[in-house]
């Protein structure tokens, strides 16, 4: 491991020498050493690697000849500020390194052709304990790094990997600096919540960091979902389109007019929106709306296409509420909230207006049964029965149910597990692990599963879930 040294010497010859033979008795060799006699002729670092009772004999040492004060809490940090490549960016940056009264014991900064400029500083922090403050306002300034500290110096431990790992993600996803405080709290949350469940934090952040990459990795060029063209007779087509991650997106042409099922992901906007240019003629000019099965995030990201959407009530409620507060449904069970929140942040989600919210059946009362028949609804000449969940999964899911062509589009309710693509597979597993659970109460989803089949009665069903490609349920 490696340690840095804040030594203060005599200004005389061969006092650097004097350390050098100190570390060198011990085994330990010294990887790198900063001295600018302008800021200050008595102090010198020394970063020296080696095995850690080594490097406490050091300390020792160091000690006993005068070269560490006892009592005194300094350290050395370098840190990088990724700062807008315009005049002046910098001085918000010094001025609050002067506020903290730190010193500036290094300095390089070079342009990069992107726009931004990467400053490295080495700052010399007399009390660590203010640190932890000085990164937390910092970051929100600009993104920012510390690239290296002393590790023993346990107090700094938190705040710098919170506020590194943010900078990560935010990096991954292209998020400003609000999101990244965002993303320190909930993260937080999340793991305080898995360490009640005695659950490794490593684990934990490896599972968001997971949860990121996959985002991040299927974005422009890798965006490839599964396309698939279902004719289904009387003028009514469907395309199921299966992004690696989020949600669905069933689109049912009809008499002239679209229906598009669930949206999926908002990150995922500037590659959705030319497929579906692609997809549909005149994508932009033509009768379309869109139905929501439930109001999570990974379902309503792309909502704000259309100028009508269709829900129930308790869906409308929850968006509304999102609209107004940031939180909906998913946000008042403690176990889910800050994963949703974390989802939000990462995926840029914003709530619909509520003014293109159309309610078609359900109120803002359970139903008294895992699948209840709550209205009926026609797109086109397609009648539709309603049936909304107990909240199983999430308050307010609807299934709805077509007779005469034998369709059922059922969100997560009921989908198709087996009949997932192996990216759907892998993106999948996060959610469960960092809520405990996708579902807000697993019995109750599993009563609603079960009842599916006799709401839908005999025949060969075509099934469409929120997730996974369609399924063929023949109920004899």
């Amino acid at each position: 491991m490696k340690k840095t040294y804040v030594t203060t010497m005599p200004d005389h010859v061969g006092a650097f020498l004097k350390a050098s033979r100190c570390m060198a008795a011990l085994g330990l060799n010294i990887t790198r050493v900063s001295y600018n006699k302008a800021i200050d002729t008595h102090t010198l670092f020394i970063e020296a690697e080696g095995e850690p009772e080594q490097l406490e004999l050091a300390t020792e040492e160091l000690r006993k000849i005068g070269y560490l004060q006892s009592g005194g809490e300094r350290s050395v940090l370098l840190v990088e500020f990724k700062l807008r490549d315009v005049p002046g960016s910098v001085s918000g940056i010094l001025e609050l390194i002067a506020q903290y009264n730190f010193n500036i014991s290094y300095l390089s900064s070079q342009e990069n052709g992107t726009g931004f400029q990467m400053f490295k500083m080495g700052l010399f922090v007399q009390k660590p304990q203010l640190f932890s403050h000085f990164l937390h306002a910092a970051s929100r300034l600009c993104p920012v790094r510390v690239l290296d500290y002393d590790k023993t110096e346990k107090i700094l431990d938190n705040s710098i990997f919170y506020i590194s790992f943010a900078s990560e993600l935010a990096e991954r996803m292209d998020l400003g600096q609000e999101s990244r405080t965002d993303l320190i709290i909930n993260a937080n949350l999340v793991m305080q919540l898995l360490d009640e469940r005695n659950e490794p934090f490593h684990k934990t952040f490896d599972y968001i960091r997971g949860f990121a990459e996959a985002l991040a990795a299927h974005r422009g060029a890798a965006f490839s979902p599964r396309i698939t063209e279902y004719p289904m007779g009387d003028d009514l087509h469907i395309t199921l389109i299966e992004p690696p991650c989020g949600s669905n997106i069933c689109i049912l042409r009809h008499q002239g007019m679209y229906l598009f099922v669930d949206t999926g992901y908002a990150c995922y906007r500037q590659e959705t929106l030319p497929l579906l240019r692609s997809l549909v003629p005149d994508f932009d000019h033509c009768r379309k709306a869109a139905f929501v099965t439930h109001a999570d995030v990974d379902h309503c990201g792309l909502l704000d296409l259309f100028s009508t959407v269709y829900l129930s009530q308790k869906s409308r409620d929850s968006l509304v509420m999102e609209f107004h507060s940031g939180s909906g449904f998913r946000e008042q069970n403690p176990l889910h909230a800050p994963y949703a929140r974390i989802c939000k942040i990462l995926t840029s989600y914003r709530p619909p207006r509520p003014e293109i919210l159309r309610v078609i059946a359900g109120t803002s009362q359970r139903p008294r049964q895992p699948l209840e028949r709550v209205g009926s609804w026609s797109f086109g000449d397609l009648d539709f029965e309603v049936y909304e969940g107990q909240g199983g999964h999430l308050p307010g899911e609807l299934v709805l149910v077509e007779r005469r062509h034998q369709l059922a589009f059922t969100g997560d309710i009921f989908i198709n597990i087996r009949g997932m693509t192996p990216e759907q597979t892998a993106y999948n597993h996060y959610a469960p692990y960092l809520m405990t659970s996708v579902d807000t109460d697993s019995t109750l989803c599993t009563l609603e599963r079960q009842a599916l089949p006799g709401i839908l009665g005999p025949g060969n069903w075509s099934i469409f879930g929120g997730h996974g490609q369609r399924k063929e349920y023949p109920i004899p």
